[in-house]
């Protein structure tokens, strides 16, 4: 078959798959091709377990695979053949070297950058989908101009703009495509042939242009300001606990106000994902190159209350259990970072559950899609962690319950199944605010929720 168009990602992540099969899905006429340097992560693409789960993911990968929809390690073939180059490769946070903690770690983007230089033969628009510090395309233009005579490069900024979990939803009826460009011809023109192929099916009003250096800090800034929300609230829920007052319902009070809206104000545990912390780590980190340092410690500030959320829960868990968890049993549910998915990057239950472990805890993890990864972020101090994914077993002879991902499905267990089958006095400590406390409490538990008063059978003020 004769495509319009040979369309390249090098990186098959949590970005790169889903972004290529939504396009090989709703654009036949071009061909998608994916290349990653992980010959397992490739050979999961083309199995029947997906490397990563995302609800709809399995069922467009399907559909298009093998008829227009490819996965390789073939990656200088590919450069070699495409006329769009998506970069979708990690861009970790440094853990080393000037920046460490806060930059971004761009050896992964550069040694791609690199890459495409030396195997380019044609004209090639370069697309960068990894979150990147504002000013990269201007270093990723230098590199590819860099020794490679009559091949011309075009670099384009078009940042993701994806929730795990409402991936696919995202990606096919999304608020904006935003694409990036210099402002020359050439720029220009690139910046077309690529709203050409979103508007495939997304409406053209939708699709936003900018110059590049903007597209590329609208990226950090969108997820600062999602994980300000968060952190707004959180920082309430504890004066909430306090005060005696409900978080949701000042939550709900504040959501109403039309300058305000409802989106991201649920108090939870903390907030994970790849995204968050690394993102505004790398805004307060570029904030700080240009001496902003009030504009850094501000931002820094939201990390610093997602840790002290964090942190306020385990110890909440330790002094209401009489201040001591040694040889006692904890259930955690959920251990992915958001439900609707099986990442666990950054998610809170990490923390929570090491730090549990140092308390001489015995815990029982659970859940739906996740368990794989929880071993893997555990491994070294988990000889104490059993890992289980039906609830009901899990729970079973535990002392206490820590909901830690907001999973459908938890909100609608038997708790009175569950009560029966647990030590006593039962807690349950809900990071995410999904149980109907007033319910469990009746039952017999002792009910610990974020930014509300406890249901508890013992006087609370002498734990």
């Amino acid at each position: 078959m004769t495509f319009e168009r040979n369309i390249l990602c090098i990186g098959a992540g949590y970005v790169g798959g889903p972004t290529m099969a939504m396009i090989a899905y709703k654009c036949p006429q071009y061909r998608v091709m994916v290349v990653d340097v992980n010959p397992e992560r490739i050979a999961q693409w083309n199995s029947d377990q997906l490397p990563i789960y995302e609800p709809g993911l399995e069922q467009i990968v399907r559909s298009a695979r093998g008829k227009n929809l490819f996965f390789s390690t073939e990656i200088e073939q590919g450069i070699r053949e495409a006329e769009i180059i998506f970069v979708s490769v990690n861009t970790p946070t440094k853990t080393y070297g000037a920046g460490a903690g806060m930059a971004a770690d761009l050896q992964y983007w550069e040694k791609t950058a690199t890459q495409i230089r030396k195997h380019a033969r044609t004209h090639k628009i370069i697309v960068e989908k990894s979150t990147l510090p504002v000013k990269t395309a201007q270093a990723m233009q230098r590199i590819l101009s860099a020794g490679n005579e009559g091949v011309k490069f075009d670099v384009l900024s078009n940042p993701e703009f994806l929730a795990e979990g409402t991936a696919i939803k995202d990606l096919e009826d999304p608020d904006r495509v935003l694409i990036g460009s210099e402002e020359t011809p050439g720029g220009q023109r690139a910046r077309e042939m690529l709203t050409a192929v979103y508007a495939n099916w997304v409406p053209r009003e939708r699709i936003v242009a900018s110059n590049i250096w903007s597209s590329e800090l609208s990226k950090l800034v969108a997820n600062a300001f999602l994980a300000q929300r968060i952190s707004s609230i959180n920082s309430i829920s504890a004066l909430c606990e306090k005060a005696d007052a409900d978080v949701e319902e000042v939550a709900r009070a504040v959501g109403m106000d039309s300058r305000v809206g409802n989106k991201f104000l649920n108090a939870s545990v903390g907030f994970g994902g790849s995204c968050f912390k690394k993102d505004i780590l790398n805004l307060v980190y570029i904030c700080r190159f240009y001496q902003l340092h009030e504009v850094a410690d501000y931002w820094e500030g939201v990390v610093k209350i997602n840790e002290y959320q964090k942190e306020r829960f385990i110890l909440n868990m330790l002094s209401t259990m009489f201040n001591t968890l040694a040889g006692k049993r904890v259930c955690i549910l959920g251990f992915a970072f958001k439900a609707n998915t099986g990442d666990t990057r950054e998610s809170p239950a990490i923390l929570v559950a090491q730090r549990l472990i140092e308390e001489k805890a015995e815990l029982v993890i659970s859940d739906p899609q996740a368990l794989r990864n929880a071993r893997s972020d555990l491994k070294g101090v988990d000889e104490n962690i059993a890992y289980v994914e039906d609830p009901y077993e899990a729970a079973e002879g535990c002392n206490a319950i820590a909901v830690l991902t907001e999973w459908d499905q938890y909100a609608q267990l038997d708790y009175a199944r569950i009560f029966k089958s647990m030590r006593k006095p039962a807690f349950i400590f809900d990071g995410r605010n999904i149980l109907d406390h007033s319910k469990l409490f009746d039952m017999g538990f002792n009910v610990f929720p974020i930014g509300k008063p406890a249901y508890t059978h013992f006087d609370a003020d002498n734990l």
